[in-house]
């Protein structure tokens, strides 16, 4: 089924205007009762809070925490656009191990 038909651009492939520059994001599902509706920062359409999403925090923040559709969240990843924790700590260096660091001491 093509992104289209669900109501999503076809690709994510647009700039991410509304979300924050950060090096990595904590991602999961969001458990919302409130009717209220929001606006998916990935596709800029409208998200419904009962409707089932995700919730997005850059870099582990909470205050500026992100709704967006599941579906757009998922083309992210794949696309390589929205970078867990995991995926930027497997970039940065490796701090190096106790041992190492008490043999230096002495």
């Amino acid at each position: 089924m093509s992104g289209r038909a669900q109501g999503f651009p076809a690709a994510v492939a647009g700039v991410f205007m509304s979300l924050p520059a950060a090096a990595w994001w904590e991602v999961r599902p969001a458990a919302n009762r409130k009717p209220a509706t929001y606006r998916c920062p990935i596709c800029e359409r409208h998200l419904p809070a009962l409707s089932e999403h995700m919730l997005l925090f850059p870099e582990g923040d909470h205050s500026l925490r992100r709704h967006a559709h599941t579906a757009c969240v998922m083309r992210a990843r794949a696309a390589g656009r929205l970078p867990l924790r995991e995926d930027w700590r497997a970039t940065q260096p490796r701090r190096p191990g106790l041992w190492s660091r008490l043999r230096r001491r002495h």
